[in-house]
């Protein structure tokens, strides 16, 4: 039985329908990673799972099965909802430094949810808090744990939420971009800290995030969303990118072209730069952004045999889920069509 069966969940404001019939699922021990561009619906889709979307009307079912609770999230009532938060499914937000209250310490704040959720004494909960912030890697927990929000860096704010979540060690983990404001180094250690604890405590992680390194190095399965469709899902990891045979490959020497129609290769001998378009099997085709086309920038590059001449590259067009490889053409290609 999945830990999380999320079913034709669709999301309105004000009578807008924002996210479209949704269907997931996550195992437990499993990490799922939701990409997609901004504003594709994949924050408001795991805040409505907690009712932390104010105004929202949510339709649909999202069961969760687990020793401590079942039930059905987005028809429980308040009380069963307080009961599951914190305790059974917790939330990394996106930016810690809103997400903290900073007239509190961080020892306080993590202390709050063990003596709210566990019955800890105070002192207990305070020695716990410092345990925690040691757990996550933070240097002198016991002095951290003392300190405000705005007297920790970027990475040890991101750290000390991380602490708060898995405070109660949850059976599900929302972390919502848990490493956009950090720095490229820093982004690798809360990674591979959310992996440690991840197998530590045995839970599920919904990762949201529209960084493809982080899916690639993290994620068992993927899931991409587009204006609040759910258009494709797969396993995770390179083979996600990589390991798909490609459904149309275009004749040795050409490439796909504007229109799909096909045009010369331009070799890597200093006339430009080798490219073959290949698509993603999809798992969702009711989504009109399935068979759209965009404009996509071929990547700028000098020829190597060319005097340093600059080459713009062209527009292409490429579908949803296409990967169109060469020089500037990897990055959201696969995701934004």
């Amino acid at each position: 039985m999945s830990l999380l069966d999320v079913q034709g969940l669709r999301i309105a404001f004000a009578g807008q329908e924002v996210v479209h019939g949704v269907d997931f699922r996550i195992e437990p021990g499993e990490k799922l990673a939701l990409v997609g561009e901004s504003g594709s619906g994949k924050t408001v889709t795991a805040l409505s799972l907690l009712g932390l979307v104010q105004g929202a009307q949510c339709s649909g079912q999202a069961r969760f099965e687990s020793p401590g609770a079942s039930l059905d999230l987005l028809h429980a009532k308040p009380e069963a909802l307080r009961a599951v938060r914190g305790q059974d499914i917790a939330m990394i937000f996106q930016e810690p430094m809103t997400a903290l209250n900073p007239v509190l310490t961080v020892g306080e704040q993590i202390a709050e949810v063990l003596q709210l959720k566990t019955g800890l004494t105070a002192r207990q909960a305070a020695q716990a808090a410092a345990g925690l912030l040691a757990d996550t890697g933070i240097q002198e927990p016991e002095r951290r744990a003392r300190a405000y929000p705005h007297q920790l860096s970027g990475g040890q704010r991101q750290r000390a939420m991380i602490a708060m979540a898995l405070a109660c060690r949850p059976k599900l983990l929302l972390a919502d971009e848990p490493t956009t404001a950090l720095d490229v180094t820093v982004r690798k250690q809360i990674l591979d800290l959310l992996g440690d604890l991840q197998k530590k405590h045995g839970m599920a992680v919904l990762l949201i995030t529209h960084d493809l390194n982080l899916v690639r190095q993290f994620a068992d399965r993927v899931a991409v969303m587009e204006n609040g469709y759910l258009v494709e899902q797969g396993g995770g990891g390179v083979g996600f990118f990589r390991a798909r045979a490609p459904l149309h490959p275009a004749p040795a020497g050409q490439q796909t072209g504007a229109q799909g129609g096909t045009g010369p290769r331009r070799g890597a001998d200093g006339a430009g730069h080798p490219g073959l378009a290949r698509e993603l099997p999809r798992t969702a085709t009711r989504h009109p952004g399935v068979v759209q086309q965009r404009r996509v920038c071929g990547g700028g590059f000098s020829h190597p045999g060319g005097g340093g001449r600059p080459n713009p590259g062209r527009g292409r067009r490429v579908r949803l889920g296409q990967v169109l490889a060469g020089a500037g053409c990897l990055g959201f290609a696969a995701l934004q069509g």
